[in-house]
């Protein structure tokens, strides 16, 4: 008898030891923590059992961490007996007896109870017992559910995502109310240690790529993610393209919708965009007001928006090839006129295009620096302005203002900023391209460029997919691309899934 009481007496040394041990590394981690709280005290009816807690302070909800847990560990016990509870062991006392919320873990080892600190949550020691409880009280302020800015719909939901990762997976789903829904939560950067959530259907998505996904997302070696931005970059299989493989949006219904068709969301806190992959070229001309209003209106835009598309990289190239090299492709009249105009300006034709390209992005540049009260009135002034005195002192033609005015309308028509900023690039490199060899230097740009797009893949997907490898028989993939089909008359299939089979049989 006296055998087993020493034993109890050492274990209970032991995890006594193990508790100080605990105590001393965590206060040693938040040492000169400013905003961090700890407290000791005892609770049980004799008050014989010490716990040790420790939040961040403005991390936490307290309301309820001092009503719920606090004052239930200092005042409830004393006053109680719960039932079926063994207060030999102070642990199963205070999960069972003293804490009433219902979000209780237990951690594996004290740094990752310190990392659960970090992120919101509260830290509770026992004495006697060498179990490291953590409780979720995560209450840090947040913005609060906002209009989108780059994704505007006339007509449609008006809800953006914020920049709490659970705010996000909520507002997702909220929509798509299926246990189908999966959400595998990782942490990511050494030291930011920022919460990233993969969101995919396991009943529709691919499961090769979903387990490629979350490889790459544990391959990840850096120090901070501070966006999903910078995310992004690391996901994407060619970095050098100029074209984005990988789609951001702020819009809740759109992630639920290409989730349904068999795509995958990456959420990352503190980001008020979420990643959606894999991606084709077709998705950035997707908006997702296209599927609030009527199909024959929205076919007629989604066709404007192709062509303001080709305009927005091509345009100024296809002047500088004509007017230098075969302005017998122009009506006489037109050809006359714009030498006419032209009679007094010092500058080469190609000069002047780069010149006025430069100063409009310097103008959109602008425009996004100053207050949002000031942008669009500064980009509209400045360039009317500039552009109409520019003209007055012969230093441009009016026919390079109208070409550049007209290629910038073109490019504020696409409703994704990436692809925006991809023809922003190549609009440069097709310029020289006309400028070195006319009609063939321009028509070999847009040969090179086509070429580069077949070549990319994202996430094993061609990127000009559903245009390129369409089967026969399997034509309905165009049903929502350059057109929007009826409703009706389109099948209800998962997009991407097929499409992933179609490149497997290729």
């Amino acid at each position: 008898m006296s055998d087993i009481m020493n034993s109890k007496d050492m274990e209970e040394q032991n995890q006594n030891r193990k508790y100080l041990q605990n105590k001393e590394y965590v206060e040693n981690k938040f040492k000169d923590w400013g905003d961090i709280v700890k407290r000791e005290f005892p609770v049980g009816e004799k008050r014989e059992v010490k716990v040790y807690i420790v939040y961040v302070d403005d991390m936490v909800n307290r309301t309820m961490l001092e009503e719920e847990i606090i004052k239930n560990l200092i005042v409830n016990i004393r006053i109680s007996n719960p039932k079926n509870v063994d207060f030999s062991d102070p642990y199963e006392l205070l999960v069972n007896g003293g804490v009433t919320t219902a979000d209780i873990k237990q951690a594996k080892d004290i740094d990752e109870a310190v990392l659960e600190v970090m992120s919101g949550n509260t830290l509770v020691l026992i004495e006697n017992t060498d179990k490291i409880l953590v409780i979720s009280s995560k209450g840090f302020p947040k913005r609060g559910v906002d209009k989108p800015e780059t994704e505007i719909a006339v007509q449609g939901p008006q809800e953006a995502f914020a920049e709490s990762i659970r705010t996000n997976t909520v507002l997702i789903r909220r929509r798509i109310r299926s246990t189908d829904l999966k959400c595998v939560q990782k942490k990511i950067g050494r030291i930011s240690q920022t919460d990233v959530a993969v969101m995919y259907m396991e009943n529709i998505a691919d499961k090769r790529l979903v387990k490629k996904v979350e490889d790459m997302l544990e391959n990840i070696d850096v120090e901070m993610i501070y966006d999903s931005g910078f995310l992004e970059q690391y996901l994407e299989e060619n970095e050098y393209s100029p074209f984005p493989q990988i789609q951001l949006t702020e819009r809740p219904d759109k992630a639920a919708a290409e989730l349904v068709e068999g795509r995958i969301a990456v959420v990352v806190d503190t980001s008020p965009f979420v990643i959606l992959l894999p991606t084709v070229l077709a998705s950035f001309y997707q908006a997702s007001e296209d599927y609030y209003q009527r199909w024959e209106i929205m076919t007629f835009i989604r066709i404007i928006r192709y062509i303001a598309g080709f305009m927005a990289f091509a345009l100024p190239g296809l002047y500088i090839a004509t007017t230098l090299y075969n302005p017998s492709m122009l009506p006489t009249e037109l050809v006359l006129t714009m030498a006419q105009a032209r009679q007094n300006v010092p500058l080469p034709t190609v000069v002047e295009i780069v010149i006025l390209e430069l100063i409009f992005e310097a103008l959109r540049e602008a425009g996004i620096r100053v207050p949002s009260s000031i942008g669009s009135t500064l980009g509209i002034v400045g360039g009317i302005i500039i552009g109409q005195a520019a003209v007055e002192a012969n230093l441009v033609s009016p026919m390079a203002v109208i070409i550049i005015s007209i290629t910038a309308i073109c490019s504020f028509s696409i409703p994704n900023i990436a692809l925006t900023s991809a023809y922003r690039l190549i609009k440069y490199f097709v310029i020289f391209m006309s400028a070195a060899a006319g009609l063939f230097g321009f028509v070999s740009a847009l040969i090179l460029v086509l070429l580069h797009m077949v070549s990319l893949k994202s996430f094993g997907v061609c990127y000009v997919a559903p245009f390129s490898g369409v089967n026969e028989g399997r034509y309905d993939k165009l049903k929502d691309t350059v057109f929007r089909f009826p409703y009706k008359h389109r099948k209800e299939y998962h997009f991407y899934k097929k499409l992933e089979e179609d490149t497997d049989e290729q």
